[in-house]
């Protein structure tokens, strides 16, 4: 009876909806940066106060941490910026994404053995919604 196989052996359908690719011993995760999504000011960024301080995340859980706003906007004003996060799911259109490799000298000699993973949603968002508040 032949063993199965294992996840390293197996190619998911749509690789590229994958957040980490583990398939060799590079080690690849997505990862997106939430000042963009603050300063492009994506529908999905919400904020709530507490503890005196304003905390930010994303509503479609992107990335799951809750970031302080104010040392995010501090760290923006210096030269390495704030960075990035990693992502928990797959990176939106309008996301500012990017894969990160660790490792990448054990690359073999063919090169990656997962090239859909580093397949990121392109292009900006298709239309833009404006309010007009009227009083």
């Amino acid at each position: 009876m032949r063993p199965l196989a294992s996840a390293h052996e197996t190619l998911p359908l749509r690789p590229q909806d994958e957040t980490q690719c583990r398939r060799c011993d590079v080690r690849c995760d997505k990862v997106v940066y939430p000042a963009a999504c603050v300063e492009r000011e994506c529908p999905f960024v919400y904020a709530y106060e507490e503890f005196g301080h304003t905390y930010v995340g994303c509503m479609q859980k992107v990335y799951e941490c809750e970031i302080d706003l104010h040392l995010l906007l501090a760290a923006e004003r210096t030269r390495a910026g704030f960075g990035a996060v990693r992502a928990t799911r797959r990176p939106l259109p309008m996301c500012r994404a990017e894969v990160d490799s660790c490792y990448e000298r054990r690359q073999g000699s063919l090169g990656c053995v997962n090239p859909e993973f580093s397949e990121l949603p392109v292009g900006e968002p298709a239309f833009r919604v404006l309010a007009v508040v009227r009083s």
